[in-house]
């Protein structure tokens, strides 16, 4: 399991956080701690899924559980930041398993709504019924004693939200990428390059020191390795897509050419109608199998 620990600064508003660093997808996942509680959320935390064989395997959520507790953490939220199209998300299965609250963004109904006509299920997907709670942009609520705040940070899908916790700490997810790689990309639907260019401009007015967690990183042609932390200031400076000041109409070109040339995640349409369950199989069919839809000629 590869992994890092981001150490607090030295005031008291300030996370404990673990990256933990998903292989197979480039997803980064993350325990957050309050220092004082030891009371804990995860976020972004991955479900296995072989697209191959379209099989679940949960012991990668299982096995960030048993480090939490092995660090004497105790989890209180299980969190996401969007429904996401690169891997299965663990949020209902560890929400279950520790009898703890999840949530996600308050537009994720409007996501759902978008892709009931792609996989013509007008029944399927009922946010408040498979989260605890949907997060308006503004919201706050507080791991142990850190208070979090919720930005609303669409343009990746139409309800994205970062997560700003304690003093220092943002989780952008799919928006910015680390400086050497750029930004994340737009073109899903319900998405759009300027809107996240918006979202970006939002994260970079944080204080230059908030350390900046993104949501996958995939090493570059000179950086092999994985890495996902850096600072607003890094960001501001050095981001190949945004540093020293990118005009918006420059950017949205930069990014919608770059997005024309990206292949759908090899998960995408698999693990999107489960995502929007909180990542529950759709319901078992008269043999007790479940099964998933896949749009023909639509993408």
């Amino acid at each position: 399991m590869a992994l890092s620990r981001s150490s607090p600064s030295a005031g008291p508003g300030s996370a404990e956080i673990i990256g933990i660093y998903d292989a197979p997808t480039g997803s980064i996942q993350y325990i957050v701690a309050c220092p004082e509680t030891r009371e804990a959320a995860l976020i972004d935390v991955v479900m296995g899924f072989d697209p191959a064989h379209a099989r679940t395997d949960p012991s990668g959520a299982d096995a960030i559980v048993t480090l939490a507790q092995s660090e004497g953490y105790s989890i209180k939220w299980v969190l996401d930041t969007h429904p996401h199209a690169d891997h299965l998300m663990a949020s209902a299965y560890l929400a279950d398993k520790l009898g703890v609250p999840n949530a996600i963004g308050a537009r994720l109904p409007d996501i759902a709504a978008l892709w009931r006509d792609y996989y013509n299920l007008p029944d399927a997907f009922d946010p408040e019924r498979d989260f605890t709670r949907l997060f308006e942009d503004g919201d706050t609520f507080e791991i142990g004693n850190l208070p979090v705040r919720v930005m609303l940070s669409d343009g990746h899908t139409l309800g994205s939200i970062t997560y700003v916790v304690g003093d220092d700490a943002a989780f952008v997810h799919d928006t910015f990428m680390q400086p050497d790689a750029g930004t994340s990309r737009a073109d899903f639907p319900g998405g759009t390059a300027d809107d996240l260019y918006s979202s970006l401009m939002e994260i970079l007015n944080l204080p230059d020191m908030t350390r900046i967690f993104i949501g996958h990183d995939y090493g570059t042609k000179t950086r092999p390795g994985p890495e996902w932390e850096s600072t607003v200031a890094d960001q501001r400076r050095h981001n190949i897509h945004l540093g020293g000041g990118t005009p918006r109409d420059e950017y949205v070109k930069i990014r919608e050419a770059r997005d024309a040339t990206l292949s759908l995640p090899d998960r995408m349409l698999h693990v999107l109608q489960m995502n929007l369950r909180a990542g529950r199989p759709p319901q078992a069919e008269d043999d007790g199998n479940a099964y998933l839809r896949i749009p023909l000629d639509r993408f």
